[in-house]
């Protein structure tokens, strides 16, 4: 969420800081400014709303400048209105800030009292007017940012201009990453390495807790102490995350369709496909450890709940799972002799880095599965398993979701394999069965797509609708529903179908389309149970099964959609095409932003 942006450059900056702020469109916001130093004044432009209504703003009012700092701003204190929004402005200082400042309001008081008259209703503000303060006080740029952080509480990334200083730019980290860029006679700060990726590929990443004071040839860096430090500068391999839609129509659609083919680069970098078998999984020693804990959010946690299902049953091995924002808050009695998974398409969610901070103080061995490698989830955990699924900027996720169920089933198979609870012939049968899903994805994926759209038509005059599933398809069920909800704004929810008649029955009408992840596998039957029930009270049903689920259901489903038979260690990824296309062709035809829906962001970097 937010999106910083800053450039110290040769030629006006004003229009490359728009451009790359749009590589940060993915993260979420809902308003968007510039600043530069112009004639020894700060001036800036804002707008409300899409990046467009920025790049309009600047063509009739054009900004020179060739220093300057930009943000797109995803509301937490305050509307997203153009008062709100980024950059703020206070007594010659300009502030772009990404996070949340927890103890804004008594700062506020405090300088309100001093005469402060505040202009947003944003936590921002009180960074500019704390820096005013401390210059006005006598201290120097240096002094007054070490003193005005030593003040602050909470999670911040922040860039600063001096209107006195016209060749630096000041930036801090507590929390949400940020990233130096180092150029030709040129230094770049980003968010990401993703924003910087068309002007360097030379990053060097600030670590919690680090300020720096970039100028045109360099950066000083200093920890919180205002101790010079020094961090790697590293290549980055962000510039071959620049990505287009190509011929489809959103970003969404595009990351769908790629599933067969990144999948398959996740499981080739797990799986010796020549020999069957899970090549040996290093860093975490699973035939040593006597349970495993995994924290995550959103749709990662959901993806971990399918892991626990597979480490479970093929490894034998307990699993402690848990949402990443309660994670850490349980206490949860963990040993150190045991491991942790954390799970993030981004590797800087702030709950599971905090959760994963949480259990290394407890002396577990810690491993991320992540879509970045060089993110601070990854460059903080003892052992590193990438999904490798390529940039996704579709903010629901998709192929990531796939990716992560592939890297885990992997996983679980290979600790299986070292924990000696499944025979080597066992073994082979999995991989084989792996090896063969980017096959049947693509299949699935050319042989649905009418049949989803107008199933996708009906649904979107829908106002609510409830996803079951059992075993895998449980978590399933509720990925369903979170993708309905998260781009059409259609209220669903996911459940055990056993648990059905405890509740959720009740909602049921023949308004409310009931979606039913079926494939016919050890829980078939009882499912089958669970649908008459539906059926029983003149509720429709929407089936998704196999061939063998749909021949033996013998219930007269309004709609039913049939995908190849697939061993049950695969079914996850392959039933999860049909729901993810429902949800997108549903919200196509309801008008939706289909890739940046309201209220959401790609990266949540807050907690």
């Amino acid at each position: 969420m937010c999106g910083i942006v800053g450039i110290i450059g040769r030629q006006p900056v004003s229009y490359r800081l728009v451009d790359a702020l749009k590589r940060l469109e993915y993260r979420g916001y809902d308003s968007a400014g510039v600043a530069t130093i112009t004639g020894g004044a700060l001036q800036r432009r804002r707008a409300e709303g899409k990046l467009v209504n920025l790049e309009t703003r600047l063509k009739e009012e054009p900004l020179s400048g060739t220093i300057g700092i930009g943000h797109t701003r995803w509301a937490t204190h305050g509307a997203p209105t153009e008062r709100n929004a980024h950059p703020h402005f206070t007594d010659g200082v300009a502030v772009v800030h990404n996070g949340i400042i927890e103890n804004f309001a008594e700062l506020k008081d405090e300088l309100a009292a001093a005469g402060a008259e505040f202009q947003t209703d944003t936590d921002t503000e009180v960074i500019g007017y704390l820096l005013a303060k401390h210059r006005r006080e006598g201290m120097n740029r240096r002094e007054a940012m070490h003193a005005m952080l030593k003040r602050l509480r909470g999670a911040y990334a922040l860039a600063i201009l001096f209107v006195d200083d016209p060749s630096t730019i000041m930036t801090a980290r507590n929390g949400p990453p940020l990233a130096i860029g180092h150029g030709d006679g040129e230094m770049f700060l980003g968010s990401d390495a993703i924003a910087l990726a068309p002007f360097t590929n030379e990053i060097t990443y600030l670590a919690d807790g680090d300020w720096a004071v970039v100028g045109r040839t360099g950066a000083q860096i200093f920890d919180f102490d205002a101790h010079p430090v020094e961090r790697p500068r590293q290549t980055s391999i962000a510039v071959a995350y620049l990505a287009n839609k190509g011929n489809h129509r959103h970003f969404m659609e595009k990351e769908i369709y790629e599933q067969p083919e990144v999948t398959a680069h996740a499981l080739g970098h797990y799986i010796d496909f020549t020999q069957n078998r899970v090549d040996t999984v290093s860093g975490i020693d699973f035939a040593r450890i006597p349970s495993l804990a995994i924290a995550a959010c959103g749709t990662a946690y959901l993806a971990g709940l399918i892991g626990k299902y597979w480490f479970e049953r093929y490894a034998r091995l307990p699993v402690e799972i848990d949402v990443a924002s309660e994670f850490r808050y349980r206490e949860i009695p963990l040993s150190p002799r045991s491991a942790a998974l954390f799970i993030s398409q981004s590797g800087e969610t702030a709950d599971t880095l905090a959760s994963l901070r949480y259990c290394k103080g407890l002396g577990l061995k810690t491993g991320a599965v992540v879509n970045v490698g060089d993110s601070t989830i990854a460059r903080e955990a003892d052992a590193v398993f990438p999904i490798l699924a390529g940039p996704e900027i579709g903010v629901a996720s998709t192929k990531a979701f796939t990716c992560q169920l592939a890297v885990l089933a992997a996983l679980a198979v290979g600790a299986a394999r070292a924990r000696g609870t499944l025979s080597e012939d066992e073994v082979q049968a999995l991989v084989k069965s792996l090896a063969e899903m980017p096959r049947l994805m693509g299949q699935v994926l050319n042989s649905i797509q009418a049949e989803i759209e107008l199933l996708a038509r009906e649904l979107s005059k829908s106002h609510d609708v409830l996803y079951l599933g059992r075993g895998t398809s449980f978590p399933l069920a509720m990925e369903g529903a979170l993708k309905l909800k998260e781009i059409s704004y259609i209220h669903a929810e996911g459940y055990a179908a056993g648990e059905l008649k405890h509740g959720p029955i009740a909602l049921i009408d023949e308004n409310t389309p009931v979606i039913v992840i079926a494939p016919h596998d050890r829980f078939f039957d009882k499912t089958v149970s669970n649908m008459q029930e539906v059926a029983a009270r003149g509720g429709r049903i929407i089936l998704i099964t196999d061939e063998q689920g749909a021949a033996a259901s013998k219930l007269d489903a309004s709609h039913t959609i049939v995908l190849p038979a697939v061993d049950e260690i695969i079914a996850p990824m392959i039933f999860s095409l049909p729901i993810q296309l429902l949800a997108y062709n549903t919200a196509v035809f309801m008008g939706t932003d289909v890739d940046q829906p309201r209220n959401l962001a790609k990266s949540v970097t807050v907690e």
